[in-house]
């Protein structure tokens, strides 16, 4: 696989993951009811009845980075049918 690729894809998902905990905190903290979250692709405004899905993204973006990161290291899935 393309390393320079992986790079990016690995940068990028680490901005989102920068701000998906920015909007956490932010929303966390009780000083503000709504924040504006820009993921670079869109800015959407979330409240603090959002947190649970921002929670959500934020794993599921702790994961993808974690594969990206394991195979930029080399590492390769195998699946195995278990018959």
């Amino acid at each position: 696989m393309d390393t320079s690729w992986l790079q990016d894809r690995i940068t990028a998902t680490k901005a989102l993951i920068e701000a998906y905990e920015t909007a956490l905190t932010t929303l966390s903290s009780g000083t503000q009811k709504s924040y504006m979250l820009d993921t670079g692709q869109t800015k959407t405004a979330v409240t603090t009845k959002d947190v649970g899905a921002i929670t959500d993204s934020l794993n599921s973006a702790y994961n993808l980075l974690t594969t990206l990161e394991a195979r930029v290291e080399g590492a390769a899935m195998q699946v195995r049918p278990r018959w």
